[in-house]
């Protein structure tokens, strides 16, 4: 298993109730449920353990002459996502 961090969080209660029900329908802690959850939303953009400066690496430079609008589309290079 790999190295765990143990961290609290507040959630509203509506939250916490469907999160606790969503785990005991899958027979999951609410713990495993919260990890799933993360792995499955930043794994399905490609993000996941991919740090703030591998993102910041990969476009240094990128604004020079490339003849892209790079600032208005600064959450697409950043974050690997269109603008909403």
């Amino acid at each position: 298993m790999p190295l765990m961090h143990r961290t609290q969080i507040s959630l509203e209660k509506d939250q916490y109730e469907l999160l606790t029900r969503e785990a005991r329908r899958r027979g999951v802690s609410l713990s495993a449920l919260l990890r799933e959850l993360v792995e499955a939303r930043y794994q399905r953009r490609g993000t996941s353990r991919r740090t703030a400066g591998d993102a910041l690496a990969k476009i240094k430079g990128i604004g020079s002459g490339s003849g892209e609008a790079v600032g208005r589309r600064h959450d697409e290079f950043l974050y690997g996502r269109g603008r909403a």
